[in-house]
């Protein structure tokens, strides 16, 4: 092999990025990696706001996340963002007739599918006749085969209803995990993504869904501890790098250029949104280029609370009856100041809201906060502020699986990664991580250069 051979060139620092660049240094070639924003982590990122270290959106994975956890444990970070013991979610239901009520979605010992049937026999937020409706659906979805392309055209509230799922089921149960992992209701999600979902976090394995989050900024974790691991693997990283165009070399290699420099590589991995990607893919490396442009984006907004005072004592909870989805409590990871506590409201398919000005959304979640928590009624507002990613995920619409590329492009040493690519995930940061895993498989067997692949199950 000449230099250029051994050189890979991987543009995009998300965690997609990140991962192929690790893997591909780890097997022994040159690497760099360019990323246009000045720092690394992609759309999971912490910035500083005064004293506080904000996140951009509450991120959490579920211990099937074996991708993910992978990336955890190669950053040295998993220490730092630690799984529950048990599946536990408090749902407060401030819309009952009674007035508010609290139930627990709270997993047992027992094997799958009773590991759930405790929680769901004593969920206050449906009645007995859809408690037993829910069990019916769930053994109907535990044969489905989330890869059979026929499921990709469905919509997963239709298959809902056709097992006698209502529309109060479908709210508080279905919709309830499905927005936050699919960011898009029922009706406007394929039924193979979200089979996979529910077949994977909640029929596989009893403690597949127990939920981690990183208790400290996700910077610390996607940025600084990923720069450290990279740089002990030798790659070269670029931050504040756009890159212009990928073109072939008259040798048959790789160009790729950048506004400063041009770098010549054997194999490049494009890591970037799928529109991005697109503008930078060369003639003849997918045969219908343009359907990465009919993949949707989803938003997701995030609106963030300072309180003077503690006004939430779980870690976290989700919200039915009110457009609070779920509330988390950052005031430790954010280095608030004691006394005080900061909460941060994530709203998944929040294309309602992703526009609106602070004020009206001051006007609208405040109140919201009162009802649901008591104890914010007489505390004092000291900050208020909204983070918006308009672009956050794909849209996990029917359809959306005949769009996704895999990482081999036509042209032999160009692979694409990202969450939006044909990972069988749905827009996760575990998605992100597998793309990255697959294009460095990928590339590094074209080298002729076998790796076994971290992931047991997909070896």
């Amino acid at each position: 092999m000449t230099g250029t051979d051994q050189h890979a060139v991987v543009v995009g620092g998300g965690l997609a990025g990140v991962t192929t660049a690790l893997e591909l240094a780890d097997a022994g070639l040159r690497v760099t990696l360019l990323e246009g924003r000045p720092r690394l982590g992609g759309l999971a990122f912490s910035f500083k706001r005064g004293d506080l270290d904000v996140d951009n959106g509450q991120h959490v994975y579920l211990r099937c996340c074996t991708a993910y956890r992978w990336f955890l444990d190669r950053v040295d970070g998993a220490a730092l963002a630690p799984l529950q013991d048990r599946l536990d979610v408090p749902v407060l239901d401030v819309a009952h007739p009674g007035g508010p009520r609290l139930g627990r979605l709270r997993r047992g010992g027992l094997p799958v599918p009773l590991h759930l049937a405790g929680a769901l026999a004593r969920y206050p937020h449906l009645s007995l006749a859809e408690r037993a409706s829910v069990g019916r659906a769930a053994l109907a979805l535990r044969r489905l085969d989330p890869a059979d392309p026929a499921l990709d055209g469905l919509d997963f509230a239709t298959w809902l209803s056709r097992y006698g799922q209502s529309a109060r089921t479908i709210e508080a149960l279905w919709d309830l995990v499905g927005i936050a992992t699919l960011n898009a209701t029922a009706d406007r999600s394929s039924l193979g993504l979200a089979a996979m979902v529910f077949k994977t976090g909640l029929l596989s394995e009893k403690s597949a869904a127990d939920i981690g989050w990183a208790h400290v900024p996700l910077g610390e974790l996607h940025d600084t501890l990923a720069r450290k691991q990279l740089d002990a693997a030798g790659v070269r990283t670029q931050l504040r790098t756009r890159v212009t165009a990928v073109t072939r070399t008259p040798e048959g290699a790789w160009r790729v250029d950048t506004e400063e420099e041009s770098l010549d590589a054997g194999t490049v991995v494009l890591a970037v949104p799928q529109r991005e990607a697109h503008g930078l893919l060369p003639a003849g490396a997918l045969a219908d280029p343009d359907k990465l442009l009919d993949i949707d984006t989803a938003p997701i907004l995030n609106v963030h609370v300072v309180y003077d005072r503690k006004v939430l004592k779980q870690p976290f909870f989700a919200a039915l009856g009110s457009p609070v989805q779920w509330v988390f409590d950052r005031t430790a990871s954010s280095g608030l100041p004691d006394g005080g506590q900061y909460l941060a409201l994530s709203q998944s398919a929040a294309q309602d809201d992703i526009d609106e000005p602070v004020s009206v959304l001051r006007a609208k979640y405040l109140p919201e906060l009162e009802r649901l928590l008591p104890a914010a009624r007489g505390a004092k507002v000291r900050d208020f502020f909204v983070t918006r990613e308009r672009t956050a995920t794909f849209a996990p619409a029917p359809g959306v699986g005949r769009l996704r590329p895999g990482a081999r492009t036509d042209t032999p040493g160009l692979y694409l990664a990202g969450a939006w690519t044909a990972t069988g995930w749905p827009a996760t940061m575990e998605g992100a991580v597998r793309s990255g895993l697959s294009a460095a498989q990928a590339a590094l067997a074209a080298l002729g250069r076998h790796r076994e692949h971290p992931l047991q199950e997909a070896a």
